[in-house]
């Protein structure tokens, strides 16, 4: 009886610490992005489902200048999204001065919607790459990730920034 007594305790204690251990991850710290800035959460939601990315917020001049010129290839979880802050949504246009590698360029309207999405963008180019709409945030991707989760123009982006 003490044996059964005492392998319920330990399966409860296991149980515990088990628990606590899953709650730690859960509650784990966000990455940090290239300027040692918390990476915020940002969701695609596409008919393939709900996909999750770590982005840097570029919100201020200085930030959405430099984007991601002179970074290496993102990670498939990760991505920068420019915001403007108290500015109507407007037709925008992005290249891809000084930046190494092709980028996939997902333009948002104010409620989060896709307005377009420029794929597989060129390195280095200086040629405009518009929106083809109003549009008030932009996310950059790893080129050829809108294309894996499904991404099109309607689907929605959520993200505190957006406000559906």
């Amino acid at each position: 009886m003490k044996r059964a007594a005492r392998a319920a305790v330990l399966a409860l204690g296991l149980g515990l610490v088990l628990s606590l251990g899953v709650a730690a991850c859960a509650q784990q710290a966000a990455p940090t992005g290239a300027t040692g800035e918390p990476m915020e959460r940002l969701t695609l939601v596409t008919a393939t489902g709900a996909h999750d990315f770590w982005v840097e917020i570029a919100d201020e001049e200085p930030e959405r200048q430099r984007g991601l010129m002179f970074r290496p290839p993102l990670e498939a979880d990760r991505g920068m999204l420019f915001t403007w802050p108290g500015e109507p949504a407007r037709e925008q246009s992005f290249w891809m001065r000084n930046t190494p590698s092709s980028l996939d360029i997902v333009y948002i309207d104010p409620t989060g919607r896709i307005v377009s999405i420029a794929s597989h963008t060129t390195p280095q180019s200086e040629a405009p790459i518009p929106s083809n709409g109003p549009s008030n945030g932009v996310l950059e991707l790893r080129a050829g990730r809108a294309e894996e989760i499904g991404a099109k123009p309607g689907d929605f982006v959520r993200h505190p920034y957006f406000k559906p």
